[in-house]
This record gives C-alpha cells, sequence and structure tokens, in this order.
C-alpha cells in the first residue's frame, strides 16, 4: 500500500479516534497512541520507522511555537516557583531515579548510558501534556503551571541528555566542559530566539496576502528550529523565546485579517501533526521488535516495565515531597504558601511522555551501548504513560473533586469594560448623528456587561431568535438568486462571506 494511501488512512483513522475520545471523554492522544499499536500489530501493518531530527522538527517544532504563541508571561512570572521546580529539580530526580534503576537491573551498563537513557525518558512531552490539558477540565493555576513546564523541561532534559551521551561516546566527563556548554547553549539559544523574533516579525508584518504570510510563518517556526540546532543550541529554548516575543507583536504587526485566518490554520496543523505524531509513536513498535527478534524479550519486557513504573513514581515523589516541604517552610520559617495536596497529586499524574521522548531515544548513536533496550524503554514510557495516566486523569480529577476555577473568565469581563470605556472616549468630542448613534450602542453594550441594563433574558434571547431568522431568510434569498442564474459564483462567494462574518458578530454580541 503507498505511503499517500497510508497516509489518508492514518488521517481518517485519527478523526474517528478523537470523535471516539470525545465521547468516551478521555485524551484523544492516549486512544492515537493504542490505535497505532494495533495498527502496527496487523499482519501487513505497515512499518514506518521515524527518522530522529525529522520527527523533533516535524511535530515539536511547530507545536511549540503554537502553545508558546499562546502562553501567558503573567501566569509564569506569577507561578515561577512551582515551574522551575517541575522544569529542573523534578527532571533531574527523575533522570536520577531511572538512572539508578537501569544500573540496578543491568549492573555492566555504563553511568553515562544510564543517565541518557533516564533523560530521554525524564521531560513530560510538551505535544502530550498541551494535547491532554486541552481536553480534561482542570483549575486554571494548574493548567498554566503544567503548559508553561511541558514547554520549558523538555529543554532541561534534552540538555541532560546530550552531555551524558556526549560522555558516553567520548569517555569524558570534565566538570568545566559541562558547565561551559550549559551555559553557552542557555544563553545562545535565547538569544538567537529573541534576534530572530525581531527580525522575522519586521518581515512577516510587511506580507498582507493571508497564504504568504501562513506559509512563512511555518518557515519561521521550522527554520528556529533547524537554525538553533545546526548551531547546537537548544531547539526548544529558540522556538519558545521566539513564540514569546512575536505573541506580543502580533497585535501590531499583523493585520485582523490576516491573524483570524492563520489562527484557524494553525489550530488545525496542530492537530494533524499531533494525531500523526501518537499514531506513529504507537507504530514504532514494529520496527522496534524486527530489531529486537533475537533478544530475550521478557527480560527487555521487565526492565522496560521497570523504568516505566519508576518514571511515574519518581514524579509523584517528587511532587509530594515538594508539597510537604512546602507546608514545612510555612510553619517553620512563615514564607511560601503551600498548595493543597490534590493539587500536586494531580500535577504528579500528568506526566505523559511523547514524541520527543521517542525522538531522543532514536537519535542515539547506531553503536550507543544497550541501544536496541533504550529504544524499547522509551517506547514503553511512551505508551504506558499515555494510557495510565492520560486514560485515568479525568478520573482522578473528578476524584480530588478539583472544581475548575477560571479567573479568566473575570479578566475577559474587566478588559470588555475597558475596551467599551476606550471606545466612547474617542467619541466625547462627536456632534453628528453617527457619533451619537455609535456613542448609544457602546454605552447599551456597557450597561449590558455591567449587569445595570433593564434587559432581562427573554428579550435577550428574542433578540437573538430574531437575529437568526433575519440570517436564515437573507442567507435563503442568496441561494434562490444564486441557482436562477441571477447572480454568478463569484459574487455568491463575496456576499456569502459578507453573511458569516454578520453570523460571526452577531455570536460575539450574544456574549456581550
Amino acid at each position: 500500500m503507498s505511503i499517500l494511501l497510508w497516509t489518508l488512512s492514518l488521517l481518517l483513522g485519527a478523526v474517528l479516534l478523537a470523535a471516539l475520545a470525545r465521547w468516551l471523554k478521555v485524551p484523544s492522544p492516549s486512544l492515537f497512541a493504542l490505535g497505532g499499536v494495533l495498527v502496527a500489530l496487523l499482519p501487513h501493518g505497515p512499518r514506518i520507522e521515524l527518522e530522529p531530527d525529522l520527527a523533533l522538527a516535524l511535530f515539536v517544532a511547530p507545536v511549540l511555537m503554537d502553545a508558546a504563541f499562546d502562553n501567558s508571561l503573567r501566569d509564569l512570572h506569577e507561578y515561577w516557583i512551582p515551574v522551575s521546580s517541575l522544569v529542573f529539580a523534578a527532571v533531574a530526580v527523575t533522570t536520577a531515579a531511572v538512572a539508578i534503576v537501569a544500573r540496578w537491573l543491568v549492573p555492566a551498563m555504563p553511568w553515562p548510558v544510564a543517565i541518557a537513557l533516564g533523560a530521554a525518558v525524564a521531560p513530560p512531552d510538551a505535544s502530550a501534556a498541551i494535547a491532554v490539558l486541552k481536553e480534561v477540565s482542570l483549575p486554571h493555576r494548574l493548567v498554566a503551571i503544567l503548559e508553561d513546564e511541558s514547554m520549558l523541561n523538555d529543554a532541561s532534559a534534552l540538555l541532560i541528555y546530550r552531555l551524558a551521551v556526549g560522555a558516553a561516546v567520548a569517555h569524558s566527563n570534565n566538570a568545566i566542559d559541562v558547565t561551559s556548554t550549559l551555559a553557552f547553549v542557555l544563553v545562545g539559544s535565547v538569544a538567537i530566539g529573541a534576534l530572530f523574533a525581531f527580525t522575522f516579525g519586521n518581515i512577516v508584518g510587511r506580507f498582507s496576502d493571508v497564504p504568504s504570510s501562513i506559509v512563512l510563518q511555518f518557515v519561521g517556526a521550522f527554520g528556529i528550529w533547524i537554525m538553533a540546532n545546526q548551531l547546537g543550541l537548544s531547539g526548544v529554548l529558540a522556538v519558545v523565546t521566539s513564540a514569546v516575543i512575536l505573541s506580543r507583536r502580533s497585535s501590531i504587526q499583523m493585520p485582523a485579517a490576516v491573524r483570524v485566518p492563520s489562527y484557524a490554520v494553525w489550530s488545525l496543523a496542530v492537530f494533524v501533526l499531533n494525531a500523526l505524531a501518537f499514531i506513529l509513536a504507537g507504530l514504532q513498535i514494529g520496527p522496534i521488535m524486527d530489531r529486537l527478534d533475537r533478544t530475550p524479550h521478557v527480560h527487555y519486557g521487565v526492565f522496560a516495565a521497570a523504568i516505566l513504573a519508576t518514571v511515574i513514581l519518581a514524579r509523584v515523589a517528587y511532587l509530594i515531597t515538594y508539597n510537604l516541604s512546602l507546608k514545612a517552610a510555612r510553619h517553620t520559617l512563615g514564607v511560601l504558601t503551600p498548595v493543597p495536596l490534590r493539587n500536586s497529586i494531580l500535577v504528579s499524574w500528568c506526566g505523559m511522555r511523547g514524541i520527543v521522548t521517542l525522538a531522543t531515544a532514536l537519535a542515539l548513536p547506531e553503536h550507543f551501548p544497550y541501544r536496541d533496550l533504550i529504544v524499547l524503554t522509551a517506547f514503553a514510557v511512551v505508551l504506558g504513560t499515555l494510557v495510565v495516566q492520560g486514560l485515568t486523569l479525568r478520573t482522578l480529577a473528578m476524584m480530588l473533586g478539583l472544581d475548575e476555577e477560571s479567573p479568566v473568565d473575570n479578566q475577559v469581563r474587566a478588559g470588555r469594560v475597558e475596551m467599551i470605556k476606550a471606545a466612547l472616549r474617542t467619541l466625547d468630542n462627536g456632534d453628528t448623528d453617527v457619533a451619537e448613534a455609535l456613542r448609544r450602542e457602546y454605552a447599551d453594550v456597557l450597561r449590558h456587561i455591567d449587569g445595570s441594563v433593564g434587559r432581562s433574558e427573554r428579550e435577550h434571547q428574542a433578540e437573538l431568535a430574531l437575529r437568526s431568522a433575519a440570517r436564515i431568510a437573507a442567507r435563503d434569498r442568496l441561494i434562490t438568486l444564486r441557482d436562477a442564474g441571477a447572480i454568478g459564483e463569484a459574487a455568491f462567494q463575496e456576499l456569502e462571506a459578507e453573511l458569516d462574518l454578520i453570523e460571526l458578530n452577531t455570536d460575539l454580541r450574544s456574549r456581550w
């Protein structure tokens, strides 16, 4: 079967699995990965091997760019202590725990090799975490912390991984070299990301053609990742830095006519890339088992299961210890505010691994010690965390009784009030009939937001019903004119676009 037909089949399967996930109310990445495993186990299932560098660039760079673009610096500033703890300490603890268990199970495994394995499986994957969090209702604070963690912990884990692999291959453990390399990568990645954002942002802002602008946006996402990797820097940090800066400048540099369709295209692209990434991750069991056909499967399976358990338990143990430490510091020193234990338990369970873990394992040199064992273990960790943690996350949240508090709603309301007030101030000096009509319209919206308007909910719904009926009548008449040949297809499409904008505007006004 051709690769095109397999690709179309996988995309169709992704749509069906996503619908099943919504019906079952479980995260879709878990079902995507399971679906990939089932396809790989078919008698004539496809044998599609991921090229590590391509997998990271194709599946991680744009998803990371999209997530970082929507990231809140306000939330990051507010929650920087727990985020830093997860990005650095949790990754280090998990890496160390995995390395110790690996050495205990396979005493002949060198420490650099064990640490490389630990670093590969340590970071919860940005793609997995973001995809799961979008489909599970959690308190805003927890979502903000987990999203910030998922964007940054790849960088810390990949740095450890790179240094461990280098030590295993070159048999070098010079602390000065390690420290200087780490500092160069951190500073250089942030610097190149910022430089790229300011340069590239000015270029994209000059394109008003929608297709050209969107193509350039994707070229930029892949370009900064490739550029950083070619320079020996962290693609994760470079992409996150550039996306955060670009998001703060897009409202000025990018017109609404480009921004709105761009968001729609990016949403589609992220869905397709996430679906393919997790399905292809599941499909890797085929090539992996082909390479291991003469190895002791039982011993490898026990090792992989032990590492999976270690990965899950290390994160749980660290976060519970972190929570208890905050409480102790609060009682003895009067500093830091502890979070409820149930919040820490839920965060500890949000440790789904994804394409980054599998790609880093596959990126090991061909003759790297214990490479096949590491690849199989990485696959087991990815599949195990997606299934075990992903499918039980919503149930755990319900058992813990976490309410979905959302300060965003209050911020949206306050922002709307300030926007309307700013619009009214521009009309203060206008004495024309048009200015007076606009003042009345904005003042009515402001009173409705403040709750001081005397219109009942029944009247509000009646107005929406009238507007809907008017739009339906207009659309029916437009279709009749087109079918009768009174207007051509070009005129029909232009008028239909105007009706669509009116419909979207009505939907927006209904929230106000």
